[in-house]
Parts: structure tokens; sequence; C-alpha cells
């Protein structure tokens, strides 16, 4: 295998470099090849479900919603800095 030039990886730093260019915050979604739905941008890793998982946890949003506000004291929050 061949050596890249000094062009191609000067094109591929700035090909990464626009990739990591969101904004913080925001969140993208994707479908993988084995059709889950991958959201990025929640930590460093993407959440992935199927479908089917997707709609069970939006249906109990507003459980889990409760919950986390009933057990706020116990849980590690970040500060906005």
């Amino acid at each position: 295998m061949a050596e890249p030039t000094k062009e191609e990886l000067l094109a591929r730093i700035a090909e990464l470099e626009s990739q990591g260019a969101r904004k913080r915050g925001s969140m993208e979604f994707k479908v993988g090849e084995k059709g889950g739905v991958s959201v990025y941008g929640l930590g460093r890793f993407p959440v992935t479900l199927y479908y089917e998982q997707w709609i069970r946890l939006l249906d109990a949003a507003e459980e889990l919603r409760s919950f986390l506000e009933e057990n706020k004291s116990k849980l590690k929050l970040k500060t906005k800095e």
C-alpha cells in the first residue's frame, strides 16, 4: 500500500475537522447498517436502539421524567459553566 501524499493528508485533515465542527450540545441521528437508529451528541459514544425500542422509550418519557425528578438528589449532575 502506497503512502498518502501531503495533499491527500491535508485533504483528510480538512475533512475530519469539518466533521468535528458540529455545535456543542447538538444531536445527530443516523440509521446504521443493521437498521438501528443511533443518536450522536449525548456523550462520547452514540446511543443505538431499534425502532421498537425507541417507541417503548418514548412512550415511557413521562414516567422517566418523573423518575429523574424524584431521584435528582442521588444523581450526578453536570454544572453549567
